[in-house]
């Protein structure tokens, strides 16, 4: 979070803090929508958000020093949901869906111009990188998407020097 103004990581730090309990890792990504509700990359990029700000949390991975990332993700989910039901502004649950409703999802996410979504695959384990048992659909006109490709960011490599 060091990149992060202080306003940012202050209020998800703050909402984590009051969370009950001693320990935890939590996969997640920082938020800001805009006026119509939709997430903005934009507004966290050029710092233009205010309290409104907020984590949503995808998967719990340690809780209290219980490495859960052998749970499938439905009981990981779940442990989230309940770790979350009480928690401060700062915090959402991404909440899954049933798998026959995926394509559905996703063709509104498309309308919305929202990124995309992510699958996993129901008892898989949790494992940092890419795997076959995530998948990730990606709207191919959603602004985070065409930001990524015209910036190449998975071709760049540290050398030392910049291209």
């Amino acid at each position: 979070m060091q990149t992060c103004s202080a306003g940012l990581a202050t209020l998800i730090v703050d909402a984590l803090a009051r969370l009950r309990a001693r320990s935890c890792i939590i996969d997640g990504e920082a938020v800001a929508c805009g006026e119509d509700g939709i997430s903005s990359f934009e507004r966290i990029r050029y710092r233009h958000y205010d309290a409104s700000v907020f984590l949503y949390a995808f998967d719990v991975l340690e809780l209290n020093g219980d490495d859960l990332r052998r749970e499938p993700p439905e009981r990981r989910k779940a442990t989230l949901a309940t770790m979350l039901s009480r928690a401060a502004p700062g915090l959402r649950l991404n909440d899954y869906i049933d798998d026959h409703d995926g394509a559905i999802v996703f063709e509104h996410a498309c309308r919305l111009g929202l990124e995309g979504i992510v699958s996993k695959r129901k008892g898989s384990q949790y494992r940092s990188g890419r795997t076959a048992d995530w998948l990730k659909a990606k709207n191919p006109k959603a602004p985070a998407v065409t930001r990524e490709a015209e910036e190449d960011w998975g071709s760049r490599r540290w050398s030392g020097r910049t291209r």
